[in-house]
């Protein structure tokens, strides 16, 4: 055991407790939220949650509220680092951001969309996928090749 921190496992989630997480899932969704609460089975309560989606350059919150993750589904985990100078000591929310900080923000090559425009695009980002999926399983198909849809990764299309 290491004698600079005695916490081992999940027991190092502790430390995290009302931080601003962000949590990647194995499903690949990206969520963002003040840790509440963790368990010995790394299990998460995440408060004012948001589900973060990307599609190329842009990005759209969807807010989710109260989260209950289960520990084996979570890839990442990560504390998020507020871009404001003044955050409110009881609960660590920000207050107001500098200007400096806002210009660093808008220099930023993402760009915030409504909810319904990124839902829109992921969709459509989906649909591409899968058709191209679909000719490389064609192409595949016309050489002879058997195609087993569970082993072809997407990064091989």
């Amino acid at each position: 055991m290491d004698d600079l921190n005695p916490l081992a496992g999940t027991a190092h989630l502790l430390e995290e407790v009302d931080k601003k997480l962000m949590v990647l899932l194995r499903d690949g969704r990206t969520l963002i939220g003040y840790l509440r609460s963790v368990d010995q089975f790394a299990n998460l309560v995440l408060q004012r949650t948001i589900e973060r989606i990307h599609v190329g350059n842009e990005y759209g919150d969807i807010p989710r509220g109260v989260f209950i993750i289960r520990g084996e589904n979570v890839v990442l985990l990560g504390e998020i680092v507020s871009v404001c100078r003044s955050e409110s000591p009881t609960l660590g929310l920000p207050l107001e951001p500098s200007k400096q900080d806002r210009e660093k923000e808008q220099k930023l090559p993402l760009k915030e969309i409504s909810v319904d425009e990124i839902l829109d695009a992921q969709r459509r980002e989906q649909e591409q996928r899968q058709e191209k999926h679909r000719l490389v399983s064609k192409a595949l198909k016309e050489r002879g090749l058997a195609v087993n849809a569970d082993i072809i990764n997407e990064d091989f299309c």
